[in-house]
């Protein structure tokens, strides 16, 4: 059996502030197995992105078992691509220098970090824009050097938290394929957050639906949708099927 690269068993948080409790998780059970794409959906508020917190060790859990390639990591920050809602490129630095950021915290010469950014341009889509300013790159740009410089990242597991939720319906549909062959070329393990179930669908393998909170995994479907996808899925029956599927279980 394949060890899975992120697997969580009965997680459950609470939050205490002046005396009164907040439950945000009740009994987590999910896996993401190697180069697998799976997707969560919940309510607004479920407590989806302090899952990610926790896997990451930015916040404990009050209980359950955390394992990373089948080994219990020790506590603190654990090295994987993670990549929240907002860019949070640095204003005051080009592309390249906001790219080559996760290379030089590891240790790498200035001159290959720059080479190792300048080979991925072309595959992220922004070559030609390694000297631009965040505020000269539009939207899906800005998230497209966030991702790049999430890759650079010294992992194999990467974490989206509603990486495409600002960007228009249009471009939106664009990342999510451009997504996609970037996923297809370097088979990254993605755990991807997402309030959109036609997002889930046509990225993920499998779909994980939590409730309200306190988030529950209520539902767990696989996606069995041919690969390579491109945009004219969506009008496939089966994905309509799965579609409803989901929208079922979120009711």
């Amino acid at each position: 059996m394949t060890t899975p690269k992120v697997d969580l068993q009965h997680i459950a948080k609470t939050y205490v502030q002046d005396s009164e409790t907040l439950p945000v998780l009740d009994d987590i059970t999910l896996a993401v197995q190697p180069g697998e794409f799976v997707s969560l959906i919940g309510p607004s508020g479920c407590g989806k992105s302090t899952l990610f917190q926790i896997i990451t060790g930015l916040v404990r859990q009050d209980a359950g078992s955390i394992r990373i390639d089948g080994r219990e990591p020790g506590r603190g920050v654990r090295k994987m691509g993670y990549m929240p809602q907002k860019d949070l490129l640095l204003p005051w630095k080009r592309l390249l220098d906001n790219a080559v950021i996760p290379l030089e915290i590891g240790g790498v010469p200035r001159r290959e970090a720059e080479a190792r950014v300048r080979e991925l341009l072309p595959v992220f889509g922004l070559d030609g824009f390694e000297r631009a300013y965040p505020s000269e790159l539009s939207g899906g740009m800005r998230q497209r050097a966030a991702l790049l410089r999430t890759m650079l990242i010294d992992s194999d597991i990467l974490l989206l938290d509603e990486p495409f939720g600002s960007l228009d319906a249009m471009n939106r549909e664009k990342m999510q394929e451009w997504l996609l062959s970037v996923w297809e070329k370097f088979r990254r393990s993605v755990l991807f957050i997402t309030h959109s179930i036609d997002e889930a669908i046509f990225l993920s393998d499998r779909v994980y639906v939590l409730s309200d909170r306190p988030a529950r995994v209520i539902a767990e479907v696989a996606i069995d949708l041919a690969r390579p996808r491109d945009s004219h899925i969506v009008t496939a029956p089966e994905f309509t099927r799965y579609k409803e599927i989901l929208l079922r279980k979120l009711e």
